[in-house]
């Protein structure tokens, strides 16, 4: 039998933000590879059945280069596997799917992408914050905290634009020199900002401040990744929409 490569997004941490297609893929999966960001309550949904891979990487530090991955991942369907390649939030978000499926496509391998809950959308919604609003936000950025050199050049004067709230990924690695350059940039220093530390997890926390208080409010609360940065007007929404969330499911600070 042929084999086949599931490119899934595990979402940002609740398992029950998986899709239906999501979890019947995991369930009937002969391998699956999958991510540092994929929650605990997710990986334990992998059948015992199955050949479960860690190809986890943090900032500086791989556990598998991404080539490996992807030859992995080719190997792996041709010897007639049903492959998962298991990510946090959506494979198209920051997650390198493109990258990989261009390995599959370059191989012949059978593939099919599973669209995920992204965290941006999972982690403001859990703290009770709408990423657009008529009256505060009309668009929404997403950007990654560091690029593929590891540098935070940014396009700065794109992202402080009137009416928009700027979602930042991977950003507490260079957090004080983001603060500092949007600031520069035109960013009023009294901007809301919130940090939401492993967002739709038990252990989610949300912390607010402003723009130029964000970075001593997380060192002071020892705030650690997976974190994801909203920027904008619409965190001012959130103690008065609090009923809203579910953060009443996870531990409030």
């Amino acid at each position: 039998m042929a084999g086949k490569v599931y490119l899934i997004g595990g979402g940002p941490g609740d398992p029950e933000l998986l899709t239906l297609k999501a979890h019947r893929l995991l369930a009937q999966a002969d391998v699956v590879l999958y991510d540092r960001l994929v929650g605990d309550r997710i990986i334990a949904l992998i059948p015992p059945t199955a050949e479960a891979l860690y190809v986890g990487k943090a900032r500086s530090k791989h556990s598998l280069p991404q080539a490996d991955i992807n030859t992995l991942l080719c190997a792996k369907a041709k010897e007639g596997k049903q492959v998962v390649r298991l990510k946090g939030g959506d494979p198209f978000i920051f997650g390198r799917g493109g990258e990989e499926i261009e390995e599959l496509v370059e191989a012949g391998v059978s593939f099919e992408v599973v669209p995920g809950v992204t965290a941006a959308a999972g982690c403001a919604a859990y703290a009770g914050i709408p990423l657009t609003h008529r009256d505060y936000a009309q668009s929404v950025r997403f950007v990654t905290g560091h690029l593929k050199d590891g540098s935070t050049d940014l396009p700065w004067e794109e992202l402080v634009y009137p009416a928009q709230t700027l979602v930042i990924y991977m950003g507490l690695t260079g957090l004080a020199e983001t603060a500092i350059k949007l600031m520069e940039h035109g960013m009023r220093a009294t901007m809301p900002v919130a940090v939401v530390e492993k967002g739709t997890t038990p252990e989610q926390r949300v912390f607010t401040a402003t723009i130029a208080d964000i970075n001593d409010v997380v060192l002071a609360n020892n705030v650690v990744s997976p974190s994801l940065l909203i920027i904008g007007d619409v965190v001012e929404l959130r103690d008065r929409l609090a009923w809203f969330s579910k953060e009443s499911l996870v531990k409030k600070v």
